[in-house]
């Protein structure tokens, strides 16, 4: 008899501790980060795997789901960090609450969309109701250090420079027009469907666009 939605529990030999009440290790999270998905397979083959293991991981199959993980945890982890602003333990943690949320919701994936595209539009949802908490409660400190070492390799393996001044940049701007500039400019979002998930009003939200371009200007300007 196979188990229904309700007992999608804690798996008993969770191989990544992924849905443990320790949740993912760090070390694991860390060197999905730095490996990314093989890129040997053409796009259509990789969203045909990432098909078949989502079929397999809805029906509960862990190994299945931790397969997805490992070729999708570098960028849900992105584009959650670029969202909350670098806050590196935070994305961490919302980073696994994406991948649990995965867990839960597989069962009613209808498969209407590509499996990756669903699971970033998950990620980018929990990341929205971080930054919808935070309008009740204080405003979160920068994390020491959170910005250290952040950078993109290129294909000699050192660090892109000018990649990660625009990434620190990014993450120094205010929380509302920091998520307005990344559901925009990189998301692909219209600014209709980022007031609404922001609660905002249209014209606001293509307002925090114009301050978000203007001050990454400036502070770029200002470190060139």
């Amino acid at each position: 008899m196979g188990r229904s939605y309700a007992d999608r529990r804690i798996p008993r030999r969770p191989l990544l501790n992924l849905l443990s009440p320790a949740g993912i290790p760090r070390d694991m999270l860390n060197a999905a980060v730095i490996e990314p998905l093989a890129e040997s397979l053409a796009p259509e083959a990789a969203a045909a795997q990432d098909t078949a293991l989502a079929q397999s991981a809805a029906g509960g199959d862990v190994q299945a789901f931790e397969a997805l993980y490992r070729r999708h945890a570098a960028r849900v982890h992105g584009v959650i960090q670029r969202l909350v602003g670098l806050h590196g333990v935070r994305a961490e943690d919302l980073t696994q609450e994406a991948f649990v949320r995965a867990w839960q919701a597989l069962p009613a994936f209808r498969f209407e969309s590509a499996f990756g595209t669903w699971l970033h539009r998950l990620a980018v949802n929990t990341a929205l109701m971080e930054l919808r908490g935070r309008r009740a409660g204080p405003r979160f400190d920068e994390e020491e250090g959170a910005l250290d070492g952040l950078g993109l390799a290129d294909s000699a393996g050192q660090t892109t420079a000018l990649s990660m001044d625009l990434e620190r940049a990014v993450a120094t701007l205010p929380p509302r027009a920091r998520a307005v500039l990344v559901l925009y400019d990189v998301e692909g979002w219209k600014h209709e469907e980022i007031a609404a998930e922001l609660g905002m009003a249209v014209g606001s939200s293509k307002a925090q666009l114009h301050r978000a371009r203007q001050l990454l200007r400036e502070r770029l300007g200002a470190h060139a």
